[in-house]
């Protein structure tokens, strides 16, 4: 009898063999000589290019021995040109957890960007990371929540200031709404934590915010783990009052970035948005 572990390893094998066979020496680089008997490439070719042996490769077709680690997986997804939602699968079958995106350091996701560009003037935008740093907003966002992308980090970052900096939560939240919200964000940090890889980024990042806010340490420690989700806001601005704002969130497809914009829930949020929108600078 077989499995779920043995399956998914069988499958895993049927995936590199299927890929295999599907690509021309040509296309990792190879210069064939003489007549080839293997449709694709040799086993012993992608061996040599994923830096392992060939009996072990062998192995890893066939669906025996133990799951390749991390590593070899992504040796195996370069070699054979995996899309990144192939590398995914792989390492699903594999039983890891697919990394994340690999992202230039200040570069914004150019589709959310150019979906933030098309919104209207007066609908509150910003584009921000998965930890919830902003990397660029626009006019009306500055003007509920003041300027945040560009700042040095972790000035930038929502969570943060929402945990070490009192004034800036009550300028911009309802009161009774700031337990929900930060129980939110907690939950949302621990929940990009990976299980087999921790991410170093938000580990380091949650240590800073522990030492820097009591409140933060308390509910940490707690262990809340759900993806962060936004719900009705109940905004508070100096110069137009209370705002019911709706969040709507729209994740890339190429990045862990996203698009998160406030759209009113009601006839009165929509003509207070338009009289902030009115003391802006032209």
């Amino acid at each position: 009898m077989t499995g779920p572990r043995e399956t998914m390893l069988s499958e895993l094998g049927d995936v590199l063999r299927r890929r295999r066979e599907s690509l021309s020496p040509e296309a990792i680089g190879i210069v064939p000589h003489g007549r080839r008997r293997t449709p694709g490439l040799r086993r012993d070719e992608v061996a040599a290019q994923a830096n392992m042996s060939t009996v072990y490769y062998e192995r890893l077709e066939q669906g025996r021995g133990p799951a390749p680690s991390a590593s070899m997986l992504a040796s195996l997804a370069r070699t054979l040109r995996l899309t990144g939602h192939e590398r995914d699968h792989l390492y699903l079958l594999a039983g890891h957890a697919a990394p994340r995106p690999w992202e230039p350091a200040g570069v914004t996701d150019p589709g959310l960007l150019a979906t933030m560009d098309l919104l209207t003037a007066n609908v509150p935008a910003a584009i921000c990371d998965d930890m919830s740093t902003v990397l660029v907003h626009n006019d009306m966002f500055a003007a509920l929540f003041g300027t945040m992308a560009g700042s040095v980090w972790p000035a930038s970052n929502i969570v943060w200031r929402w945990f070490t900096e009192p004034d800036w939560r009550s300028r911009t939240e309802a009161t009774w709404q700031h337990g929900k919200t930060s129980l939110s964000y907690v939950a949302g940090l621990r929940a990009i934590l990976d299980p087999h890889d921790r991410d170093e980024r938000a580990q380091n990042f949650a240590t800073m915010l522990c030492t820097a806010s009591p409140e933060f340490a308390e509910l940490w420690a707690a262990h809340p783990v759900a993806p962060m989700r936004c719900t009705h806001k109940e905004l508070v601005n100096e110069t137009v009052g209370r705002l019911d704002m709706e969040p709507v969130v729209t994740l890339s497809q190429d990045s862990s970035q996203r698009l998160l914009l406030l759209r009113p829930a009601d006839p009165t949020a929509a003509a207070r948005l338009d009289r902030l929108r009115a003391t802006l600078p032209s």
